[in-house]
């Protein structure tokens, strides 16, 4: 039973989201900590050019440095989110010579700026600050005596800087992902149209349609194609089988009946009982053969299309072995013929499998084997246990089939060769389409005394089916 478990457009899509979303998110991180980087570069440059700006303006007055803080620097620092701005000249003993708030600055942090302009973040009153410090040499001066200026605000402009390139990021970001969901929709569009395509040409098809397939698939679709390919070459067989065992079994059956109809007729034109009696019996016996042909034709259609195995069971296949030789010695049928048991194992040897199926073909063995070898012929039953399978066999000292023959045996109406009996040519028909079924395998070869042997091969059962 076919059960529609979503679609492939769906599953694509899913997990093409899926990759999108975690892409995306990694970009957003990214996106996010590149504007941070690009607000602070932007804002660390204005400090920079703040502090560069303060040292143009200092000047020396009785040995001392006098700063005035030129308006150009103040209007570097200011930005539109009116940040608090901090700026400092310290002389070569750490005293402020100009500044505007109080924030102090450590030792540590001046003798990092003698060496090289320092970036540093702070606290000052709760807020956080945004520092920059370098230190000039006063080379040519009056004095040989460093200053230190310190330039700094705080951290809201960063931040409406950095949530201003994020959400540019963002906005972008939307919009590729809409773009690229559209195009996803056309790409998933034009990559399925191939199996669009496969299956209007199934549909246009008709029901007794089995050639090959005439299409242009891409590679991932070609194991599928083939697989169609080669159901469709099954099915031909399979129908063309059909077609020749129906016309096989209409003969066998035309032949008996055609056979019943003229001695009737001649029958009905006599007037001696003699005649009538001679007519019945000929009927009788006409009649028991097309009603065993009809019962072994009933059993090969049933065990070739049943769809599902019956019930199996665990079989001791030894004591299946004996009653079923056991029985058919006991005939009337084989009161001409020496059937017999060959050596058996000494234990049990089970396997899983059918016991009417099994039995039938065990029947149909035998039966063959008494249709198919003169009066006064051995007919011997045995078993042989191997590695990995039971072997059943059943060998005779008939005449025998020839050698090219053997391999056509199983087929349906095939009687190697032989006119001269009553057999139908079904038995080992029924006996392959039992193997099959038992996952077994059989073997047909010629016995050492002119004879004919034939080898059934089933596996054993494993621990687990034995519990």
């Amino acid at each position: 039973m076919i059960e529609v478990d979503g679609t492939l457009k769906s599953r694509l899509a899913f997990w093409l989201l899926a990759t999108v979303s975690v892409l995306g998110v990694l970009l957003l991180v990214e996106a996010y900590f590149s504007s941070q980087r690009a607000a602070e570069r932007a804002y660390d440059s204005q400090l920079e050019a703040a502090a560069l700006t303060i040292a143009e303006a200092i000047r020396w007055e009785g040995g001392q440095p006098v700063v005035e803080i030129p308006s150009a620097a103040l209007q570097i620092l200011a930005t539109r989110h009116q940040e608090r701005v901090f700026y400092a000249v310290l002389d070569a003993k750490g005293q402020t010579v100009s500044g505007n708030l109080d924030i102090g600055i450590p030792p540590e942090w001046r003798r990092r700026v003698s060496s090289q302009p320092t970036w540093l973040n702070d606290t000052y009153h709760g807020t956080q600050w945004r520092l920059y410090g370098r230190e000039l040499d006063s080379a040519g001066w009056e004095t040989q005596d460093p200053v230190q200026i310190w330039v700094g605000h705080t951290m809201s402009g960063r931040d409406a800087l950095t949530e201003m390139l994020f959400e540019q990021a963002v906005t972008r970001f939307v919009i590729m992902v809409l773009l690229a969901g559209i195009l996803m929709l056309l790409a998933m569009r034009v990559a399925l149209a191939p199996i669009r395509r496969l299956r209007q040409q199934l549909r246009r098809r008709d029901a007794d349609d089995m050639r090959p397939l005439d299409a242009r698939v891409p590679e991932e679709m070609r194991e599928m194609a083939e697989t169609l390919d080669s159901l469709f070459m099954r099915q031909r067989d399979g129908r063309e089988a059909l077609l020749r065992f129906t016309a096989d079994a209409s003969h066998q059956l035309k032949t008996p009946l055609a056979g019943l109809q003229t001695t009737s007729e001649l029958a009905l034109q006599s007037d001696s009982p003699d005649a009538w009696r001679q007519a019945l019996t000929e009927v009788h016996g006409s009649a028991g053969r097309t009603s065993r042909l009809a019962s072994q034709l009933l059993s090969l259609a049933r065990l070739r299309h049943a769809v599902e195995a019956s019930a199996t069971a665990r079989i001791d296949a030894m004591a299946l072995l004996h009653e079923t030789t056991f029985d058919w010695a006991q005939r009337d049928v084989s009161q001409a013929h020496d059937i017999g048991l060959a050596s058996l194992p000494a234990s049990p040897q089970y396997i899983q499998g059918e016991a009417w199926a099994l039995r039938e073909l065990l029947g149909n063995l035998i039966d063959n084997a008494l249709r198919y070898t003169p009066p006064g012929s051995v007919i011997t039953l045995g078993a042989v246990c191997h590695a990995q399978t039971l072997e059943l066999y059943i060998e005779d000292d008939g005449p025998g089939v020839p050698p090219e023959t053997l391999a056509h045996l199983h087929r349906p109406f095939e009687r190697g060769g032989r006119q001269d009996t009553e057999g139908s040519g079904l038995g080992l028909a029924i006996v392959d389409s039992i193997v099959r079924r038992h996952e077994a395998r059989m073997q047909v070869e010629s016995a050492q005394k002119n004879g004919l042997k034939i080898r059934l091969f089933f596996p054993y059962l494993t621990q687990h089916e034995e519990k």
